[in-house]
């Protein structure tokens, strides 16, 4: 059963769908949602990509790290987190201070399908994403099961209802 005032978190890998189905997810609970990615493009006056090219990935961690203790001090959020916020043992030991975490999965397919055109992800731009995005998830499951409290998968389900299953999960 949800608590009144705990967060939910979205964690998982890059196009899973975190902040789409956060919005969706934020209007069913009746919360803010905020997304740390935008939330960090906000703050620094530059987008991810250049923030990766100027400070390099841990840079732009560190960053992250400090939105999401920002964030976490806010009640009754849905937080959508970048994929690689569980990198980070400070940032996992956040997430599981007084937040309901969801990780949302799908297959590398449906990953790579809705990322391969995409610019602003700064760790796929290399020779073979597909096998970057395998890696990716090869690293990072542990630690996102490592957080959360419910894994939803996203694979041929609307974000619609991805969020409605969520709701229904937190609620019980």
């Amino acid at each position: 059963m949800l608590e009144e005032d705990k967060n939910i978190v979205l964690v998982g890998p890059m196009g899973v769908g975190k902040s789409t189905i956060g919005r969706m997810l934020a209007q069913l609970t009746q919360r803010e949602f905020k997304d740390t990615d935008h939330v960090v493009e906000e703050r620094t006056g530059a987008d991810i990509p250049w923030i990766f090219d100027v400070e390099g990935e841990e840079g732009f961690r560190a960053r992250e790290t400090s939105v999401l203790q920002d964030l976490l001090q806010v009640r009754n959020l849905v937080l959508a987190t970048g994929g690689g916020i569980v990198t980070r043992e400070e940032n996992r030991e956040l997430l599981n201070n007084n937040s309901v975490v969801v990780y949302l999965t799908a297959s590398v397919e449906q990953l790579y399908k809705r990322t391969r055109k995409d610019k602003k992800r700064p760790l796929l731009q290399v020779e073979n994403p597909k096998a970057k995005i395998e890696g990716l998830i090869a690293e990072r499951a542990p630690l996102y099961e490592s957080v959360s409290h419910y894994q939803v998968s996203t694979d041929n389900k609307t974000p619609k209802a991805v969020a409605e299953k969520i709701f229904s999960l937190i609620k019980q």
